[in-house]
């Protein structure tokens, strides 16, 4: 299996900006993304899968200085502690049938959580686009279509937090070994990486996530470029479409220049 890993200089960098996760997305947004990647039974999940990639996404968002809450760590313990029932042997004299019917299986009350939580997205989805807000989801349509005119690719949709982590794992992993060792000089900061990304796409229609990085771009600048885009999501200045399920992922501003400017100077220290 491809390892994920991140080498601890990487991981022990002091960036200049925290960002707190719970912000976007919580542990059950995490587990419903993994299933889906991983295009398994939500009634049947290999939990020792399931509890390795979600492992390693946390490793992820600690070294990309994400504030994982403790949500988070208290869902890794619940995986670990799942895993481990699920290990225990039969007893002797016991046969595996006779276990299944007088035990529930460790995963069931994961299940129900992660049924009712998807239940209540879904809800909340469809609350959003009922009749009430008939105008507002016209506009929103209209402007999503104008947003999308002349993309080359069909997007199926607006990529969540996990999509842009999982893009940034690949470019992680794209960087040489090498790449890992070497200190710029440059100090960029969040706000100055937030401006350059902004004049780019008001410059253009569009930004791939791939074409911000190159072979060539320090590992520092990589997590501030990633920080930065956090910061233009929660402001709403940027918003994330993919060409399919855990595709390529665009990025796009309904901001013009002038408001942009306005915000940034306002919001961002």
């Amino acid at each position: 299996m491809e390892s994920n890993h991140l080498p601890n200089e990487f991981e022990q960098e002091e960036l200049p900006l925290n960002v707190k996760l719970d912000v976007f997305e919580g542990p059950l947004d995490l587990l419903l993304h993994l299933i889906k990647k991983n295009e398994i039974d939500i009634y049947d999940i290999p939990i020792t899968v399931i509890t390795q990639q979600y492992l390693q996404y946390l490793e992820v968002m600690k070294s990309l200085n994400l504030d994982v809450a403790g949500e988070f760590l208290l869902m890794a313990a619940t995986l670990l502690h799942i895993k481990s029932k699920m290990l225990v042997p039969v007893s002797e004299g016991e046969q595996p049938e006779e276990k299944e019917e007088t035990a529930e299986d460790p995963r069931a009350e994961l299940v129900r959580k992660l049924l009712e939580y998807q239940r209540f997205k879904e809800a909340a989805l469809e609350l959003s686009q009922g009749p009430l807000l008939d105008r507002e989801v016209f506009i929103r349509k209209f402007f999503e279509e104008k947003l999308l005119e002349g993309v080359e690719e069909s997007l199926v949709g607006e990529a969540t937090l996990f999509d842009l982590l999982e893009a940034m794992k690949k470019v992680l992993r794209s960087i040489p070994a090498e790449e890992f060792q070497e200190i710029s000089l440059e100090q960029l900061n969040i706000k100055e990486k937030i401006i350059q990304i902004m004049d780019r796409l008001w410059g253009t229609e569009s930004v791939a996530f791939t074409e911000l990085f190159t072979a060539a771009t320090p590992r520092r600048e990589i997590i501030i470029t990633f920080l930065a885009l956090l910061e233009l999501l929660r402001l709403r200045m940027i918003k994330i479409y993919q060409s399919e399920s855990f595709g390529k992922i665009r990025i796009f501003s309904p901001i013009e220049r002038e408001e942009g400017r306005k915000r940034i100077e306002e919001r961002i220290l």
